[in-house]
């Protein structure tokens, strides 16, 4: 498929997808978007924690409090315009993420991205950016797990490249999907991390043809860790991924610091 080709939505499907949460408003895609793989580091690396912290009481591991936890979270402020503070959760997310499969451990990849628990549980507290310019949604947690959970997810996260590298999927309204997982490099920030790029391609019964794109992070700072998305159809700003990985990984690694620091 070209890279020109460009997704217009007859009348017609459109009553029908926006009736279901296919697409968001005035959404389009191009398929063969390219990005660079990492962007300009917008601020130094972060030192390894310190291995001396105290031991949590919490019973999840963590060591921030949950005001802390909360001004461990990134936001508009932090990646500039065109970002800003979400409306909702992206129309998209049902009409596509919300699928089935049978390749094995690509189902719970598929769960994790729709459910948001990309570090294997619920989020402890978590934002939602929208990209006003190109309609990407950037939804963005803090964890709440041990290190040792977090890291037994990255490992799993590891595999998907290879256990999921391609696999087919289907919606609740039948639309089959050609999904794709491939390994995405990150900043060398924090302990331990792993970023994937995934893509959701579908066809209509109408020909017309959808492309989700995805960026999907993970990072462990000591006893904490934070994962986002950085998802839309059409362009993904990559450099707004990368921001987000050092931003918030420097943001943790002090606000943990500033806690040892007061006990």
């Amino acid at each position: 498929m070209s890279p020109a080709i460009r997704f217009r939505i007859p009348r017609g499907v459109l009553l029908a997808v926006l009736a279901t949460g296919l697409i968001a408003a005035g959404g389009c895609a191009a398929r063969g978007l390219k990005h660079p793989e990492t962007a300009p580091y917008p601020l130094p690396t972060v030192d390894r924690p310190s291995p001396t912290a105290k031991a949590s009481a919490r019973p999840d591991g963590a060591t921030l409090s949950d005001e802390q936890a909360q001004a461990a979270l990134i936001n508009e402020t932090d990646l500039g315009a065109p970002w800003t503070a979400t409306r909702g959760a992206a129309t998209w997310r049902d009409g596509l993420l919300k699928a089935r499969t049978t390749a094995g451990e690509c189902q719970r990849l598929l769960d994790a991205l729709y459910s948001d628990e990309l570090l294997g549980a619920p989020a402890r507290v978590a934002v939602g950016l929208d990209d006003a310019d190109t309609e990407a949604q950037l939804r963005y947690q803090i964890g709440a797990r041990r290190p040792a959970d977090v890291d037994a997810v990255l490992a799993w996260l590891r595999t998907m490249p290879v256990r999921c590298a391609r696999f087919t999927a289907t919606t609740e309204l039948g639309l089959v999907e050609d999904v794709q997982v491939m390994e995405a490099p990150l900043p060398e920030v924090g302990d331990a991390r792993q970023g994937l790029r995934v893509t959701v391609a579908t066809t209509t019964s109408d020909d017309e043809e959808y492309l989700l794109t995805m960026d999907l992070a993970a990072v462990r700072v000591g006893e904490d860790s934070f994962a986002f998305t950085n998802a839309g159809l059409g362009d993904v700003p990559n450099d707004a991924t990368q921001a987000a990985v050092q931003i918030g990984a420097l943001r943790l690694a002090d606000i943990r610091k500033q806690g040892l620091a007061q006990v």
